[in-house]
């Protein structure tokens, strides 16, 4: 799982130390494991946020792991032209490569850490897709797609495509150096990411080594959600333990607790989470398929101005 890696964390920033006795750690709300299914025109998918109230995911509304997938030559998959209305997809790739068009005339080609933000917002079309030579070769496919709820003053503002280059991820080091976080959006601490938002959030990838632990300093205002990409270790004050493709809600606090066992499988050398968090929106959600609005009336709007083209057009090849 590489991402973004470096030679020596040692040189990187460090993220705050925690202050104990003055920071309130938060605790486990709940643990769910994400079950299997299949997203566009196959590709494999873990749905992490199945059976989740959106009261605890606010403000998001959806998490796809996309993979982790070896692909034999002619198997890789995307998704056809679909629309969308009245959120933000997240794109964050891990391993492999994926190419995104929008009628908008975003897009571009991610890969080792990449992320594409596309803020659908009034409405768009878009195709996400692995490079033909992808499909030819075969290879490994890995990544997250996340759903960022927008507020209702924002619904229907102007479609944006934002390019984040793994480069341009902030990289941190735990205190003692055996973590590393990778800041994609949002603040930690003094920290900025790149990703520009509507909605205040914050995302982080981090990998711990075995046996070491991980405090992030977190806004109390935020919610905030840890996913396991791979490996086993434990999350919270209480320490609660996690493993691949489990969920874990916290309550509320000022900083996250992770940590990575100490023995490892040999496929998963360190513990990959991915850690979310948010201001909640507190507004009705009314999501069907590719829409997210606040009522259903406007669902029913939206799938009819689709319908009618107003969402876009395909671009000619």
């Amino acid at each position: 799982m590489p991402a973004v890696t470096v030679d020596d964390i040692l040189a990187l920033p460090r993220v705050a130390q925690i202050e104990p006795g003055r920071t309130a750690l938060r605790r486990v709300r709940s643990v769910s494991t994400a079950p299997s299914g299949f997203e566009g025109e196959g590709f494999p998918v873990r749905r992490a946020f199945a059976g989740v109230s959106l009261t605890d995911l606010d403000p998001f509304v959806h998490l796809d792991q996309m993979g982790e997938v070896e692909y034999a030559p002619g198997e890789p998959k995307g998704t056809p032209w679909h629309p969308h209305r009245g959120f933000e997809t997240v794109t964050y790739m891990i391993d492999g490569v994926f190419e995104h068009q929008d009628s908008n005339g975003g897009g571009g080609v991610i890969t080792n850490g990449d992320t594409q933000w596309m803020t659908a917002g009034a409405g768009i079309l878009h195709i996400e897709k692995p490079p033909e030579w992808l499909v030819v070769s075969g290879g490994l496919f890995h990544g997250l797609q996340l759903w960022v709820n927008l507020p209702s003053r924002d619904k229907m503002v102007a479609p944006r495509y934002q390019d984040i280059r793994g480069a341009s991820v902030s990289l941190l080091s735990s205190p003692d150096g055996g973590a590393l976080v990778r800041l994609i959006a949002g603040d930690l601490g003094e920290h900025r990411g790149p990703g520009a938002t509507h909605t205040p959030i914050s995302i982080v990838h981090a990998t711990v080594q075995p046996g070491a632990e991980l405090d992030l300093p977190w806004r109390s205002d935020f919610n905030a959600l840890v996913y396991v990409l791979s490996g086993s270790g434990y999350v919270g004050a209480e320490r609660r333990p996690v493993g691949m493709g489990q969920l874990a809600v916290l309550d509320a606090g000022d900083a996250i607790r992770v940590g990575a066992d100490r023995a490892q499988d040999s496929r998963t050398p360190a513990l990959d989470v991915y850690v979310m968090g948010g201001l909640p929106i507190r507004e009705p959600v009314a999501h069907y398929g590719p829409f997210v609005m606040n009522t259903r009336d406007q669902l029913v709007q939206a799938f009819e101005d689709y319908q009618a083209g107003r969402l876009g057009s395909i671009p000619a090849d």
